[in-house]
């Protein structure tokens, strides 16, 4: 995670360096750019589980095709959950507050912070792997019930994790 802190304080533009100079004014530069890096880590795990809600969907696509439908409601579970995620992790507020944001957060938090966003590439690994045993257990009518739970059950603490995260971010845990 530090090579996307890395990644944006590289890009400093030489008006932020000069300006670093300033007493006070190098902290907040610096949780700016905490501030750019935690974007651009929310973005790409929202991508990540943007491709894997779009292979649910895809599955679900294949159900009809087979004609599976009786599951196709319960995958619709697992879509939804997905889709509230990601909305979430892509709308949610940047990881370290700016110098007058009312909520502060240091760098205790913000090292939680990352490491729920760590949480989250795992879970994307986890949901992936749950939405290949969906697929090899389409001609299953016994195994595929038991893998869409899997697949539904990752999907929630997906969110539920998201909301940890808020907790830690509004100082409210």
């Amino acid at each position: 995670m530090s090579d996307f802190f890395e990644k944006v304080s590289s890009q400093v533009d030489p008006f932020k360096k000069l300006v670093s100079y300033i007493p006070g004014f190098s902290g907040y530069v610096e949780r700016q750019n905490r501030r750019d890096a935690d974007k651009l880590l929310r973005e790409t795990v929202a991508r990540r589980f943007e491709e894997l809600w779009g292979r649910t969907s895809q599955l679900q696509a294949d159900m009809v095709g087979a004609g599976q439908i009786s599951y196709v409601d319960d995958m619709e579970k697992a879509a939804l959950a997905l889709r509230t995620f990601i909305d979430k992790i892509s709308t949610a507020a940047r990881g370290y507050s700016g110098m007058f944001d009312a909520v502060k957060i240091n760098e205790k938090e913000l090292e939680a912070i990352y490491q729920f966003d760590a949480a989250f590439f795992d879970l994307g690994d986890q949901v992936k792997s749950a939405l290949d045993n969906v697929e090899a257990s389409m001609g299953d009518e016994a195994a595929l019930p038991a893998a869409i739970r899997n697949i539904t059950t990752l999907a929630r603490l997906a969110v539920e994790t998201f909301e940890r995260r808020s907790e830690v971010v509004t100082g409210s845990r």
